[in-house]
């Protein structure tokens, strides 16, 4: 069987890193859509699709935000398999029936996460894990029939609605992507330095295991597709 056809909707107002980090994460064939540029697929002709982070929030009145989220309504009604990252994530829940509110504070830097420990999305991970994380809004309520799979003490981090995985945190980021965003962040100098002091090799070390969510999000979409001859039967 061929590799699974992956879109990206790529959020990034800089979209360079998130192409670089996907890329390198997915071994799929990827197509990628400037959704900020209002770029979005002209058919539902893939096996799985990936939503990134961005700068915007998902209640922002932009003139790319509801399109996309139009499109992301419709594949899920098709049974597109979908992961969200960051901003992905909370789309996904805005467009599955959840809220997303600003959180009043920042939550960026090495962090650790903890998941169910039921999560396929989470094989292979352990239970607490570190990850990368900045964002300033969050998933105040979860969809409904949706499942929380993964959780710290800022905000959800983890949720599944049926073939539909969010997560808050940034599994794909490198240090050098970590670099550059916690450094055009407006946020207290002193706080910046020591998010800066963090991004170091043993933190990105431990952080690379939740990379695993990437094949197992693709395992995922391979039994989807597996599945799809005999459920046209």
């Amino acid at each position: 069987m061929s590799r699974p056809r992956i879109a990206v909707l790529n959020a990034a107002h800089d979209p360079e890193h998130n192409r670089r980090n996907f890329r390198r994460e997915l071994d799929a064939d990827v197509t990628e859509f400037d959704v900020v540029g209002q770029e979005l697929p002209e058919t539902f002709d893939f096996d799985g699709c990936l939503v990134t982070g961005s700068r915007a929030s998902v209640y922002w009145d932009e003139e790319w935000i509801d399109p996309t989220k139009e499109w992301v309504e419709t594949a899920i009604d098709r049974g597109l398999p979908f992961l969200g990252v960051c901003w992905g994530h909370q789309l996904l829940a805005d467009v599955l029936g959840g809220r997303v509110e600003p959180m009043g504070e920042y939550e960026i830097g090495y962090r650790e996460v903890r998941h169910s420990g039921d999560s396929r999305l989470f094989e292979g991970i352990d239970e607490e894990f570190t990850a990368f994380t900045t964002h300033s809004d969050a998933v105040v309520e979860l969809p409904p029939g949706a499942e929380r799979i993964a959780e710290n003490d800022y905000s959800v981090h983890g949720f599944r609605k049926d073939r539909a995985f969010g997560v808050q945190f940034h599994p794909e980021y490198d240090t050098e992507t970590a670099e550059s965003v916690t450094k055009g962040k407006d946020l207290p100098e002193p706080r910046i330095q020591s998010v800066l002091e963090g991004i170091n090799a043993e933190n990105y070390a431990a952080a690379c295991e939740a990379k695993a969510l990437f094949d197992n999000y693709l395992d995922f979409v391979e039994e989807v597709r597996a599945d799809a001859p005999a459920a046209a039967d």
